[in-house]
């Protein structure tokens, strides 16, 4: 049987605002009974966390405590500049 794994999204996932940015925080099923996390700037940057967490709760804990202790603004990369062109 060759089943395409989907992930669940946490109902935990949410945006985060600190003054005029804005972070979304992702939190989603790996498939082996752990939650994966990603912090995504409005650029599409993203930081992901290479271990999963036991629950859906640790892992927005963590995102939330790593905004708190490095600011949003580490969370947030540089414009992606393009030419247009594909």
């Amino acid at each position: 049987m060759n089943e395409e794994f989907e992930p669940r999204v946490s109902e935990l996932s949410r945006d985060f605002n600190e003054g005029d940015l804005t972070v979304q925080i992702d939190i989603y099923e790996d498939g082996e009974g752990g939650w994966l996390l990603e912090i995504v700037d409005e650029d599409n940057n993203c930081t992901v966390w290479e271990d999963a967490f036991d629950s859906e709760q640790d892992a927005l804990d963590e995102a939330l405590d790593a905004l708190e202790d490095e600011g949003i603004q580490a969370f947030v990369g540089p414009v992606q500049e393009t030419d247009g062109s594909l």
